[in-house]
């Protein structure tokens, strides 16, 4: 191991109280360590990376110990499967998280890209350049990976995280940042470029929406409804996130039912805790005599409970009425809301309507069809014939995603390395002045 030095060890507490002074310190520590992050060289950051990744592995066993803490206080506290899904760790999973780390160094470098370059007629030379976004403070629950995903896609792209984990995850967060600082330190680079919030008291929450004196840049938060809602209202500096992931299906009225079949099946049980999981399952009135009673027997012999409208309610007597609030809901659990819909036009205005601009998929051999559900379909993500499980960075090839961005705003989808670099740019002149 490199190091036991207990400053490298993110010392957490339960307990409430003043958590004003604490954080603005740790903002005080993100800012410093900001600027040596953003100049130094991609090399040091892939060797911390790679660091990272090795002190995740070595310290499997207290990282995995807490885990098994946490998640026995989840069970006991009577969460449901798919939340503890989210939460465990085990030795497979842990690998991948490492493996992960790994991946992200051996991206290309995005800071100091040059995006666009020019020539004005007066020979002023223009540069556009990536640049680091600064301190990017994360919001996570229960999803302990995220601890890892964050800190490396910021170390990667030159910026600082700071990590707020949700209380259900604290334990398992604490050693992975552990890990993360251990890495930063054998590079040489200021351990502070990662720091988890070491409380749990949710004032702090309030800090970061605040900004931290202006330490904080950007606020990214994951995790459920009220959180991001929160977030959303209060923050006073940006924020990349996702209210909600309502995502749908629509199988239109060329679709190949075996296709469609598995692409469902995938979509809503592969994980149904994840935010690209499909809620909803629309199926166009053309094919519906032939697709709906497959598509509908195949989720319910799964496992999945089916909500439906009046025409997906004949199929079985377990499809149980469909409300309206059904149609507009992120269930994240063994629960779909299935309708019948007139034709691609109805099934677009029904997305519109309902869903929450995440990911929609549309399964058809029709070509002209998914160019228009494609066109207008107003979401982050829209896929034809592919599972909406796709909806992740790592599949889009960015590496680990910091998280899933639903606003118009600078960032949209995964927001990987690329979307956590801002820009300035370089101007090159030879004696020129202003007329």
């Amino acid at each position: 191991m490199m190091t036991n030095d207990k400053t490298l060890r993110v010392i957490a507490t339960s307990e409430p109280g003043e958590a004003g002074a604490l954080m603005r310190a740790l903002g005080r520590r993100a800012r410093a360590a900001a600027r040596q992050v953003a100049l130094a060289p991609a090399s040091g950051r892939d060797a911390a990376l790679l660091a990272m990744a090795q002190a995740l592995r070595d310290d499997a066993a207290p990282i995995l110990a807490a885990n098994a803490l946490d998640l026995a206080d989840a069970r006991a506290a009577g969460h449901n499967a798919a939340f503890i899904d989210r939460l465990m760790l085990d030795a497979g999973r842990l690998d991948a998280v490492a493996d992960a780390v790994a991946a992200i160094a051996a991206l290309p470098d995005p800071v100091g890209r040059i995006t666009a370059e020019w020539t004005q007629p007066n020979g002023l030379r223009f540069e556009r350049v990536a640049t680091p976004l600064g301190v990017i403070a994360v919001i996570f629950e229960s999803r302990p990976n995220v601890a890892a995903d964050a800190g490396a896609l910021c170390l990667k792209s030159g910026n600082v995280a700071i990590l707020r984990a949700g209380s259900d995850s604290f334990r398992t967060a604490t050693e992975i940042v552990h890990a993360l600082r251990l890495g930063l330190e054998a590079a040489g680079l200021p351990v502070d470029a990662i720091q988890l919030v070491p409380t749990r008291d949710r004032a702090a929450v309030g800090a970061i929406l605040a900004g931290l004196d202006g330490a904080v840049d950007v606020v990214v938060p994951r995790g459920g409804r009220s959180l991001v809602a929160r977030v959303q209202s209060d923050a006073r500096v940006p924020v990349f996130a996702h209210l909600d992931g309502n995502c749908h299906v629509y199988v239109h009225a060329a679709a190949d039912l075996a296709m469609a079949r598995a692409i469902l099946l995938n979509a809503k049980l592969r994980r149904t805790g994840v935010c690209g999981s499909a809620e909803t399952l629309l199926v166009d009135a053309a094919c519906a005599a032939t697709h709906l009673g497959p598509l509908v027997s195949d989720l319910l012999d799964a496992g999945c409970a089916v909500r439906g409208d009046a025409a997906a309610q004949t199929i079985d007597p377990r499809v149980t009425p469909a409300t309206e609030q059904d149609w507009a809901t992120e269930f994240l659990d063994k629960i779909i809301a299935v309708k019948v819909v007139a034709d691609i036009g109805d099934a677009i205005d029904h997305i519109e309507r309902h869903g929450s601009h995440h990911t929609e998929a549309i399964v058809s051999a029709d070509g002209a069809a998914a160019a228009r559900f494609l066109a207008e379909v107003d979401s982050a993500i829209v896929l034809h014939n592919a599972s909406t499980q796709f909806a992740d960075g790592g599949e889009f090839g960015f590496g680990a995603e910091i998280g899933i961005a639903t606003g118009r705003m600078h960032a949209r989808g995964p927001v990987g390395l690329e979307q956590l670099c801002s820009f300035k740019y370089r101007v090159h002149g030879a004696g020129q002045i202003r007329p």
